[in-house]
């Protein structure tokens, strides 16, 4: 059974970096898609970057520039360091994985970890 573990969120200055972490290490097949969503109070869930097991990725506006994901396929691991973050950036970050399996597409989430970027 799948279980996305997500660790290394916390409470940072403006300007400051973080670096959050997620691996599954109860599965042995290779997810299609990994990356990271977020949630702000009052907002709904966003995609803030992610990764195909070919390595592309994709980064929401946003966020370009200031963070980058990377990918372990073989470990099942994806990570996310966060630079220049600022106040906007506070949220709930959420792994996320799927796979594909005929015509069923399956979707994990971790739990979440709460990043806060005070000004």
């Amino acid at each position: 059974q799948v279980q996305l573990v997500e660790s290394g969120g916390g409470l940072v200055q403006a300007g400051g970096s973080l670096r959050l972490s997620c691996a599954d290490s109860r599965t042995t097949f290779s997810f299609n898609n990994m990356g990271w969503y977020r949630q702000a109070p009052g907002k709904e869930r966003e995609l803030v970057a992610t990764k195909t097991s070919g390595g592309t990725t994709y980064y929401a506006d946003s966020v370009k520039g200031r963070f980058a994901i990377s990918r372990d396929n073989a470990k099942n691991t994806v990570d996310l360091q966060m630079n220049i973050l600022k106040p906007e950036d506070t949220a709930v970050y959420y792994c996320n994985a799927d796979r594909t399996l005929g015509v069923t597409k399956y979707i994990y989430w971790g739990q979440g970890t709460q990043v806060t970027v005070s000004s």
